[in-house]
């Protein structure tokens, strides 16, 4: 499934695609802009998302043997909720 069906799965329940789209489009925006903001996502039923800090790292290029080091990163962990998960 991608944004597409969610779209058109929407539209079934709302009266218009446009709605449909700005709905999806509000949802995914907010979960974007609470994560930069540094808050954790939960959704019931579904799962939370939180942003993931790694540190700044030494690591050597194989191919050239020199030192390099690698910026810290942020990333983005989905935790699935118990009724989410498939086992």
């Amino acid at each position: 499934m991608n944004k597409k069906d969610l779209i058109e799965a929407l539209t079934r329940v709302l009266s218009t695609k446009k709605e449909a789209k700005d709905a999806i489009e509000t949802i995914f925006s907010r979960i974007q802009a609470a994560l930069k903001s540094g808050e954790k996502v939960a959704i019931s039923g579904f799962g939370s998302f939180n942003i993931r800090i790694f540190r700044a790292k030494k690591m050597m290029n194989p191919r050239t043997k020199r030192i390099m080091l690698i910026s810290p990163k942020k990333k983005v962990k989905f935790k699935p909720s118990k009724a989410l998960k498939l086992d």
